[in-house]
């Protein structure tokens, strides 16, 4: 699927990038004539229009006036307030495809500032950057098939998506949004457990990564219960069993599902700090 007219990324940190090297990626790339991208300085804009090879300013306004699709990029405390003055601007008057990765903005704030523009809710995770990312998204009350089809399209490339109902997205963002930087912190410590055996630091951060690599892509390739793949490693008597109670009596368990719950709850408030 194509992407019809203009497309305008609102704050081209690192989702941002990812997002425009992804729409000039694939089988049906967006020719750079028709993407454009802001960010607060003029020399980070020059450095990233050289780099990317789109057009990057400062102008949001002129950004959005001709876009179909406007991403927004912004850290959720300031996305009301640049969709608003962008309103107040008369630069949302041709109704585009609006699609907000602000985590916490939910798609009924975002409408109550865009005029009649359709609203799309995405939550990628930073893994989007290698085209290893995982998307979930949700459309609006004037959202409808065609604008959910688009917003797949653009992150098509950066990994896999889906779509939820918005009542999971704080949820959401607490477990996929959150969750690369829980897992960055156990190959870690696996590693740290490797140098402290005896093993170069490079080489125990290669095999703990690599490991739960492995172990995720058997989780999702069988269809297997978790448990019953840990159980298949683990022998009577063996190893694991003496690793997996190590781990119990540090708690794992409860003490990963509790920070996916404190990510969560801090995810819901994040749109009720606008600046």
């Amino acid at each position: 699927m194509s992407i019809d007219g203009r497309v305008a990324v609102l704050g081209v940190g690192t989702m941002g990038e990812a997002i425009l090297k992804g729409l000039r990626s694939g089988d049906h790339p967006v020719p750079a004539s028709r993407l454009r991208g802001t960010v607060r300085g003029k020399s980070r804009a020059q450095e990233l229009t050289r780099r990317l090879r789109v057009r990057i300013g400062t102008d949001n306004v002129h950004a959005v006036r001709e876009a179909s699709v406007v991403v927004v990029c912004l850290k959720p405390m300031n996305v009301l307030r640049v969709l608003r003055e962008l309103a107040e601007a008369g630069a949302l008057e041709h109704a585009p495809l609006v699609l907000s990765v602000a985590a916490g903005v939910s798609t009924q704030a975002l409408e109550s500032v865009v005029g009649k523009s359709p609203v799309v809710r995405a939550m990628p995770n930073t893994p989007c950057a290698i085209g290893k990312g995982t998307t979930v998204l949700t459309g609006g009350a004037r959202a409808k098939k065609k604008h959910l089809q688009t917003a797949h399209r653009i992150f098509q490339p950066l990994g896999e998506s889906l779509e939820l109902d918005e009542k999971h997205f704080d949820t959401v963002t607490g477990l996929s949004g959150s969750g690369p930087a829980f897992a960055y912190l156990m190959v870690e410590s696996l590693a740290d457990g490797g140098v402290m055996m005896g093993l170069p630091r490079d080489v125990a951060v290669r095999l703990a990564a690599r490991t739960l690599l492995g172990a995720s892509e058997m989780v999702l390739a069988t269809g297997s219960h978790p448990a019953a793949l840990k159980d298949d490693v683990t022998t009577p008597a063996g190893c694991t069993i003496a690793g997996i109670l190590a781990l119990e009596d540090g708690r794992i368990r409860s003490t990963l599902a509790r920070a996916v719950e404190k990510a969560a709850a801090c995810a819901a408030g994040l749109g009720n700090s606008e600046r």
